[in-house]
């Protein structure tokens, strides 16, 4: 079975005809083209219909996904990220160390801040998505490398 990335999950109505406001959609917005597939809960559904409206993305899939399913579509379908730059599923389960060796847990989620985004890590830890804390982000090693200072000490 394909690896799968969540780009989006289903959000409030919109209208009267099945359309949805996408929460935590990808920036991305060729996934949402009219006629792509995506996978809504695990269910394969066709865009039917792309739109914004008050700056936020609408989408009207068919067969009609309910309310918060996850948007997801399989890893293979995204292009590689730019130089820096990452997807969260590319994330999910990395190691963070701090500079000295220090293991403050494992990225469980990437949520995005009011300033920029935030690691959340298994053991609690919220840390800012910001060049100043996060030192390297080594995809084959494993873990991500950050700066001294971000996380309380115990």
């Amino acid at each position: 079975m394909p690896e799968l990335v969540r780009v989006g999950r289903v959000g409030r109505p919109h209208g009267l005809a099945g359309a949805f406001v996408v929460e935590a959609a990808s920036e991305n917005e060729s996934l949402f083209d009219p006629g792509a597939t995506l996978l809504a809960g695990g269910v394969a559904a066709t865009v039917v219909e792309r739109k914004r409206a008050g700056g936020r993305l609408v989408l009207r899939l068919e067969p009609r996904p309910e309310r918060g399913a996850a948007l997801e579509v399989p890893r293979e379908a995204l292009p590689a990220p730019e130089e820096g730059s990452y997807y969260v599923a590319d994330l999910v389960g990395l190691e963070v160390v701090e500079e000295g060796g220090r293991t403050l847990g494992r990225v469980r989620d990437v949520s995005g801040g009011v300033a920029n985004d935030v690691l959340e890590l298994d053991s609690g830890v919220l840390l800012p998505m910001h060049e100043e804390c996060i030192l390297a982000v080594e995809i084959e090693a494993g873990r991500v490398l950050v700066a001294r200072g971000f996380a309380e000490h115990e």
